[in-house]
């Protein structure tokens, strides 16, 4: 039963009108996959050497040992963010006489086998392989590899249940932040916790059996979750929910710009995958943590950090600015229907940008602990992002033709996505690596900054003029949108 339903779910692929559009989309898709599963491969295999060398008095098996909570912990985050169920089209099925049971344990024997849980492998097998070969207990290195296995699979099931959950969300969040801060500045040494618990596994290999009966626990929760759900009239019915409200009087002050405020206050709150992406921002504030911290990049690779700069106050910017205005591809017909103001429309998009890429900057203050100068970079980049980038991906915005599912995950959902996303990343990314480099290698680090953050006022002074080419773009536009949105994919 479980091959027909894989095959119905193959045709049903294949056969769809949407596989034939975004080829190239997809291939660049499969080549970022193949990219990410070659990267976890060479740290399953190298990482074991770089910690012996870099680490000689450590124990790598030990010094992995002491992360993985931290790993675990970010990996459900990710997973709320990114991860949906992998639900088959279900509804046809329930007149037929196929029992619900099988419908239910194939759509959680589907979700064992996503991408969530496959990349992990990829460095899990080969580290457990390298201890082995290094004269490692063999039993204990197999129960540390399906310990791992079966805790990755945990966190697939425990996601289903808590993923409709924001205070799991934050609880999580506030989680790993904290036990990271607490590392960090060496309040106290969680660490230790995480390579006790795992060293244990590798020490007593029956306690393997603890992850394999939790994930057994969770499956058997969501069996139940979902066997209570699949019936027919569950099914086909429409869920009312009454909508959430919140007080927004104080986007009154705005003036003229209240109404559009408040829309995409509501807009992106209400909606999951703009959700996603307002909470992924906060996430690119991490960002500097990987280059910052390296000195090759201070000593050979300035560019780059030119480069993180940019990611850690241009999250909302970047991600929320180039799939303008195909948020409201749903409404975007009736949206141009009302009697409102093109130019306070888009006014609001870029103020919205701003106020994210300032309140993102002010949580950037800690990087002022690596250096002024890395602080400077962020200063320099916030001003960019909101003098230049917001009003390049404003203008881009006008030629995008594709609708998005607002409801729809967001991880490798490439929905409104097309060649001109790509293509707007050399202005965005590339100008203030160049500026950077034309102007600090003859007069300076000081001078390739302020040539940055210089180029971003410039853009700031001369919004009026630009807003009014964008609008004047967008109204001539206008109805090429209102018929590329109302066709269906």
């Amino acid at each position: 039963m479980f091959s027909r339903f894989f095959k119905l779910e193959w045709k049903k692929y294949f056969r769809s009108s949407y596989w034939q559009k975004g080829i190239a989309l997809k291939i660049i898709m499969g080549f970022f996959a193949l990219y990410m599963m070659a990267s976890f491969l060479a740290l399953g295999v190298g990482s074991f050497f770089i910690i012996r060398k870099t680490m000689p008095e450590s124990d790598p098996l030990q010094v992995v040992n002491s992360y993985l909570l931290f790993a675990i912990v970010g990996d459900l985050i990710f997973r709320y963010l990114m991860q949906k169920m992998p639900v088959m089209e279900v509804k046809p099925l329930l007149i037929l006489p196929i029992k619900k049971n099988k419908l239910v344990n194939y759509v959680l024997g589907k979700s064992m086998f996503s991408p969530f849980n496959i990349f992990s492998l990829f460095f899990y097998i080969p580290f457990a392989i390298v201890l082995m070969i290094e004269n490692y207990s063999v039993s204990g290195a197999f129960a540390w590899l399906f310990s791992m296995i079966f805790i990755t699979q945990c966190a697939n099931f425990l996601n289903f249940i808590i993923n409709k959950n924001n205070v799991a969300f934050w609880t999580l969040a506030v989680l790993l932040i904290g036990t990271i801060a607490l590392q960090y500045f060496n309040i106290y040494d969680v660490s230790i916790h995480s390579q006790a618990l795992f060293d244990a596994v590798f020490a007593n290999p029956v306690l393997v059996l603890i992850p394999i009966g939790l994930m057994v626990i969770l499956y058997n929760i969501n069996y139940k979750i979902l066997r209570q759900q699949l019936y027919l009239d569950d099914a086909v019915k429409v869920t009312v929910k009454e909508a959430n409200t919140a007080d927004l009087s104080w986007a009154n002050r705005f003036g003229e710009m209240a109404p559009f405020v408040k829309n995409e206050i509501r807009l992106i709150w209400r909606n999951k995958r703009t959700k996603t992406v307002f909470l992924m921002s906060f996430a690119f504030v991490l960002y500097g943590l990987i280059f910052f911290t390296n000195p090759m990049y201070e000593e050979k690779m300035k560019g780059m950090l030119i480069f993180a700069s940019l990611f850690i106050t241009g999250g909302f910017v970047l991600n929320y600015g180039q799939f303008i205005p195909a948020w409201e591809s749903a409404y975007y017909k009736m949206l141009m229907t009302q009697n409102i103001s093109y130019r306070k429309y888009l006014e609001t998009k870029w103020f919205l940008m701003s106020i994210m890429t300032a309140a993102l900057f002010l949580l950037a203050t800690p990087y002022i602990y690596y250096g002024v100068d890395k602080y400077l970079m962020i200063a320099a980049g916030a001003l960019y992002n909101i003098g230049f980038n917001t009003l390049v991906l404003l203008y881009m915005g006008s030629f995008n033709r594709k609708q998005i599912d607002l409801n729809a995950s967001g991880f490798g959902n490439t929905q409104g996505t097309s060649a001109k996303q790509f293509i707007v990343i050399l202005p965005v990314l590339v100008i203030p690596i160049g500026l950077f480099y034309a102007f600090s290698i003859p007069f300076g680090f000081n001078a390739g900054i302020t040539a940055i953050a210089g180029f971003g006022i410039l853009g700031i002074v001369t919004k009026n003029y630009f807003m009014n080419i964008i609008s004047k773009k967008y109204i001539k536009e206008k109805y090429a949108a209102i018929h590329a949105f109302d066709q269906k994919a």
